[in-house]
């Protein structure tokens, strides 16, 4: 699959492009003429965002990871300032960090400064298409994904809700990218570790969901989120919920929007494993080890084999992330929306045609 061509937009509004990396190409989402247009700065205004940790045998925090972040694991240095030559330019990327490890391990960080990771135009779109890069590359043999700093991800940012719900152009492109983030998760060869800490929401859910073995903190923080906001719950829920934690558990989270600890995830088959905040990256640094030195062929062709149960309900997938984009044209987002901003309960409408 080829990356959409997000060109030739004919909005009735005033336009802002949010500038991601080539070949990416410019994102263009419609606002009002009366909201403030933020303009993302680009790759060229920005330091590179890749670290090569696989000659360096240093311990301790990364000198620009924040306090409350997990310790780093062995051999993290500071950015070098040059691309990764791995087979992908990570130039590209600004809302995701990448540290190169020994043993062909890629560690993939999250970064969305003072707003807990959340998903806006660009890490959405970033969150997406990472894969291709990732399965294309001979070098990379496991990655490790985690959020840098209080968590995970808090989900998707609200100005990005806002413009989907105001613009049927950006409400496609990112259905397109919601649906690329999830089957190019489950068609990435190279198997994906995710270390969940603090809360974990949206599409960083979908992320560390899909992985193929997630690690999560006692006290991470994993919610869905989507019935709060008041559209159906598309995504990843319907494609891997039931098949980790049954059906039950999946309806009864799903429906109710009820947030799960670390540990509760992990006793209902939700996460892999659940360690203490401590031990979360050095485990998670562990088994990404081990799998980058296991067999390739062993670990990616069991990897494709299993995910045929993802493959397998993909028209569900489709159905519910179709569902959830139609609500986004509703009433119901909006005032999700507003509540969620005004920090009070939703005033829902109370019929639907279904």
């Amino acid at each position: 699959m080829r990356s959409p061509d997000d060109g030739h937009v004919r909005p009735a509004t005033t336009r802002k492009k949010v500038l991601l990396p080539a070949p990416f190409g410019p994102v263009t989402a419609h606002v009002s003429p009366r909201r403030r247009v933020h303009e993302t700065p680009t790759s060229a205004s920005r330091p590179s965002t890749v670290t090569d940790t696989s000659e360096s045998r240093t311990r301790g925090r990364s000198a620009d990871m924040p306090e409350s972040s997990p310790p780093t694991p062995r051999g993290a240095e500071r950015a070098l300032g040059a691309p990764l030559d791995w087979g992908m330019d990570t130039t590209r990327y600004e809302a995701l960090k990448f540290h190169r490890h020994e043993d062909g391990i890629l560690e993939i960080v999250l970064h969305n400064e003072g707003r807990l990771n959340s998903a806006d135009h660009r890490m959405h779109r970033e969150l997406a298409y990472v894969w291709r890069d990732i399965d294309m590359s001979d070098e990379v043999r496991a990655v490790l994904i985690r959020g840098e700093g209080r968590g995970f991800s808090s989900g998707g940012d609200f100005e990005l809700i806002e413009d989907m719900s105001r613009d049927f152009h950006t409400l496609t492109r990112v259905w397109k990218e919601a649906r690329d983030l999830v089957y190019n998760v489950v068609n990435c060869s190279k198997p994906i570790v995710s270390a969940i800490h603090g809360p974990c929401v949206g599409a960083g859910l979908a992320v560390a969901l899909l992985a193929d073995v997630s690690v999560a903190t006692r006290t991470a923080r994993l919610l869905d989120g989507h019935t709060r906001l008041g559209v159906a719950a598309g995504d990843h829920a319907a494609i891997i919920w039931p098949l980790l934690c049954g059906l039950n558990k999946a309806k009864y989270h799903l429906l109710l929007n009820e947030p799960l600890s670390g540990e509760e995830a992990e006793r209902i088959g939700l996460v892999s494993l659940c360690v203490d905040e401590a031990d979360l990256l050095p485990r998670a640094m562990d088994l990404a080890r081990r799998l980058a030195r296991s067999s390739p062929t062993a670990v990616r062709w069991t990897k494709y084999a299993l995910n045929n149960w993802l493959r397998a309900a993909g028209p569900t997938f489709d159905t519910s992330l179709a569902l959830e984009f139609l609500g986004f044209t509703g009433p119901d987002v909006r005032e999700g929306l507003a509540s969620l901003r005004e920090k009070r309960e939703p005033n829902f409408e109370e019929n639907a045609p279904l």
